[in-house]
């Protein structure tokens, strides 16, 4: 399983925008693309959120980098040109005790 992890940092006055943004908009269209298993959103402090990505393997998140990134990532920075700080990891799971 690969994990694709964007996080977020809003600047306050954004932050119920930016979630907003997220839960309405953003994420459902990234889960339509059938690229992903599972996103979960979360939040850690009022204006800061992170979005994990499951997929199956490499190649899902390498048809969702190669076929849909771009477009997200310039919807995203259309909306909000300014005032919100992104990283992205890529995590590969290697154990999980239950």
């Amino acid at each position: 399983m690969i994990l694709y992890e964007v996080t977020l940092q809003a600047e306050p006055q954004l932050a119920a925008a930016v979630e907003q943004y997220m839960r309405e908009q953003h994420i459902p269209e990234i889960f339509a693309t059938g690229c992903f298993r599972r996103i979960r959103f979360s939040h850690a402090a009022a204006n800061r959120f992170r979005t994990s990505y499951q997929a199956d393997g490499q190649g899902d998140l390498d048809r969702y980098l190669r076929e849909h990134a771009a477009h997200f990532r310039a919807a995203f920075l259309s909306r909000f040109p300014e005032g919100v700080t992104l990283t992205r990891e890529t995590w590969v799971q290697r154990e999980i005790w239950s």
